[in-house]
């Protein structure tokens, strides 16, 4: 556990807009999931394309994985809750997701890769997140980040609540993670018990609460289990402030949008119709 640098100071917190129930769907061979954040809400939670949930003790509902598909133009970010998944890419590079690890893809100009169970029985569970590129840094070469468990950093800001940091961040201590231009906060927040948690961020950033285990509450509103909570963008606000009541879970997600056109056909998120048919013709001609 690291040292609470500094505590986060809100005198005027963020109330929820709306909540959003996921849809469950299924994506790569027939892996189920809900989709929290879809196509709908991009404009709305720019930078961010997209956020999936997936949960199960039934292999039958993961163990067929994701084989071999492309991307351009975002990145993308796996947190393992549970399990083991083996990612390999066109570029020769492999590792291992497991507990409480991440895997931080930026696709760039263009990646093949394949994301496969390392188990045959058991829990597995996690996310995946998509955060959009700057036009001028969507073709730039691919890259990766394996953050492991042991190496995420850890923070306790307030009695029965711990943080994972993963990026951004919160308290002073830094994540892993971090960007310039869309600057994301990626916040894992466990509360053991009765608690609340303060996290400072300017109003132009764009903000969501997702629970995944219990209950919590921001102001008055509840935010029920497997809800995802949408944070106002109101002009004076300086942050958001999280109470429980008893055990929880959730993430806590927030980024500067970019503000700039979203053309996306499948695994392809770029500016114009054009550059997306250039991706398309890309991948076909075997450039990825």
């Amino acid at each position: 556990m690291i040292p609470v640098k500094h505590a986060e100071i809100v005198t005027s917190p963020r109330p929820i807009e709306r909540l959003i129930v996921g849809r469950p769907t299924s994506d790569g061979a027939g892996v189920k999931l809900t989709r929290v954040l879809s196509g709908s809400l991009q404009r709305r939670l720019d930078p961010y394309l997209m956020l999936d949930a997936f949960g199960s003790d039934d292999p039958d509902d993961y163990i067929a994985g994701f084989p071999n598909h492309p991307h351009r133009g975002f990145e993308t970010i796996t947190y393992m809750i549970a399990g083991r998944m083996r990612h390999n890419d066109s570029a020769g590079n492999e590792g291992i997701l497991q507990n409480g690890g991440v895997q931080w893809m930026t696709a760039g100009r263009g990646v093949v890769h394949s994301e496969l169970p390392e188990q045959e029985e058991g829990v597995m569970e996690g996310f995946q997140l998509w955060l959009n590129l700057p036009a001028a840094d969507k073709m730039c070469a691919p890259g990766y980040l394996d953050i492991q468990n042991e190496e995420m950093p850890e923070i306790a800001p307030s009695a029965n609540v711990n943080v994972r940091v993963i990026a951004g961040q919160s308290h002073g201590v830094a994540g892993k993670i971090q960007r310039t231009k869309t600057r994301p906060l990626y916040l894992d927040i466990h509360f053991s018990g009765p608690g609340q948690f303060s996290q400072a961020m300017p109003a132009s950033a764009n903000a969501f609460v997702y629970v995944y285990r219990g209950e919590v509450k921001t102001g008055n509103t509840p935010v029920p289990l497997q809800n995802m909570g949408i944070f106002t963008n109101t002009p004076g606000t300086d942050g958001v402030v999280i109470s429980a009541d008893g055990p929880a879970r959730v993430l806590l997600i927030a980024g500067e949008p970019l503000n700039e056109p979203i053309a996306q056909y499948g695994p392809f998120v770029m500016n114009t119709q054009q550059e997306l048919m250039q991706a398309v013709s890309d991948f076909q001609s075997g450039q990825f």
